[in-house]
């Protein structure tokens, strides 16, 4: 006769084998509903940052825009994000990333209807820049929250979810805009494209109701009954949480500040943050921004067209990234992306008379590196640094995208109305390539890692 096992042998071994870290729980449908709601917020902040480049064009006479009114437009809501996320991320690392996360939307809604009455090119600049500080909030925290709540392996494709909404909704503006102008009967076609872009920032406030605040950031506040209690609620009991990071007193470790990124510990990883992300959207943005100028600039006769594809590719690279992104080592995508990218470009900064068809190839090919690179911005700064500095890292980091984004959005037109397209496209080909070389020698490889354990 087979002889049994005693009960409480069993138990102990059944109860370990039940239970789970945070970072180890599978894909469920609780990190669906974080992701869609974060991804919502990406889709609306694509939209609103998509929609002014077609819009300008539509309207130039009316608001009567010269080249530096163009620049200052199409750079506003950047200017805004530098502002929104660079001072949001300390606030966040304090508050908790779940207040900005929930209520930020509805202010977009209403600063977005908004833009419909503009009258003056003074009254939408300031519209541009208001969207852009709420824009830089929601960027720092819900890359923060997203992050801290998605499983360690499957991170980087739940959070490139995030990089292809943000794609998305930067496409579907252009698309929208597009429809309006080719049907559009009334006067101000471009008020009804800008104040469209409340519409999915309503949609996606309803999407955000019940996701919870960060538990990371809770336990780092010494608040980790709340955490799991509602760990286990949503996930269930079997769930393990990590432990506070401690000081040397053994008390729970304080927030950062703007101040701290600039340590011993982390001076390396915020510069590096700041310089990935700045290379990148620096040419991202400008060339995104003002597709149809350039195309036309670049003899393309139909510039809203090649912009249409520009755009396409822009979801279809964002739609490769994140089906790369666990494949590949961080290091290898951040270095190689960005030499394939300044490899596309040059041929249309340095030589003449390219054919149509070639150059359309070309850009479209860039706007797939481009975007597929993007998902990287999505999960990158938020593995670089620990949990009571992460939404002040991604929000120093996002700021410092944005003042590259907002030159380079700025200068573009400038620069091609006084020294030409070449010139204009052989300048972002230097700064894709400093982007390679600052991440060859510095970038830190971060794949595998454990939010915690930085």
């Amino acid at each position: 006769m087979r002889k049994s096992t005693p009960p409480d042998v069993r138990a102990p071994r059944d109860t370990a084998s039940a239970t789970v870290e945070l970072e180890d729980v599978p894909f469920g449908r609780f990190h669906l509903h974080v992701a869609v709601a974060g991804s919502g917020g990406q889709f609306s902040d694509g939209y609103i940052l998509g929609i002014i480049g077609i819009a300008l064009t539509s309207a130039t006479d009316d608001l009567a825009l010269n080249a530096v009114w163009l620049g200052l437009l199409g750079a506003a809501s950047l200017a805004g994000l530098f502002f929104g996320s660079l001072f949001s991320g300390a606030l966040i690392d304090r508050i908790g990333r779940h207040p900005i996360f929930a209520f930020d939307m509805p202010l977009l809604a209403a600063l977005s209807l908004a833009q419909f009455w503009t009258a003056a090119a003074w009254q939408l600049l300031l519209l541009r820049l208001l969207l852009g500080l709420v824009l830089g909030a929601d960027y720092a925290a819900s890359k923060t929250l997203v992050s801290e709540l998605a499983p360690r392996k499957s991170r980087g494709r739940m959070m490139s979810v995030l990089a292809i909404a943000w794609a998305a909704g930067y496409t579907i503006a252009y698309l929208v805009g597009y429809l309006i102008a080719q049907t559009a009967s009334g006067d101000r076609p471009w008020t009804w494209m800008l104040a469209s872009s409340a519409v999915p920032a309503l949609l996606v406030a309803a999407a955000r109701l019940g996701v919870p605040e960060s538990p990371r950031w809770l336990i780092a506040k010494g608040r980790a009954q709340e955490a799991a209690a509602m760990i286990a609620a949503k996930i269930g009991p079997h769930v393990t949480l990590p432990t506070a990071p401690a000081t040397s007193s053994g008390a729970p470790a304080e927030s950062g500040s703007l101040r701290a990124l600039f340590a011993p510990a982390l001076r390396s990883r915020t510069v590096i943050a700041c310089v990935f992300y700045l290379c990148h959207i620096m040419p991202y943005f400008a060339l995104s921004t003002f597709s149809p100028r350039i195309l036309a600039s670049l003899g393309v006769h139909n510039a809203y067209f090649g912009g249409a594809v520009y755009n396409l590719l822009l979801l279809v690279g964002a739609v490769v990234g994140m089906s790369v992104i666990d494949r590949l080592t961080r290091r290898r995508f951040l270095v190689g992306s960005f030499a394939v990218a300044a490899v596309l470009l040059l041929p249309l900064g340095i030589l003449h008379d390219l054919p149509i068809t070639l150059v359309i190839v070309l850009f479209a090919a860039l706007a797939f590196a481009l975007s597929a690179a993007d998902t990287l911005a999505f999960v990158y700064p938020q593995e670089l640094f620990p949990t009571r500095m992460r939404a002040t890292g991604v929000g120093a980091a996002v700021a410092a995208s944005r003042i590259g984004a907002s030159i380079s959005t700025f200068l573009l037109p400038v620069v091609v109305e006084s020294f030409g397209i070449r010139t204009a496209m052989t300048g972002l080909v230097l700064v894709l390539a400093a982007g390679a070389l600052a991440c060859y020698r510095y970038a830190p490889e971060t794949s595998g890692l454990k939010l915690g354990s930085q």
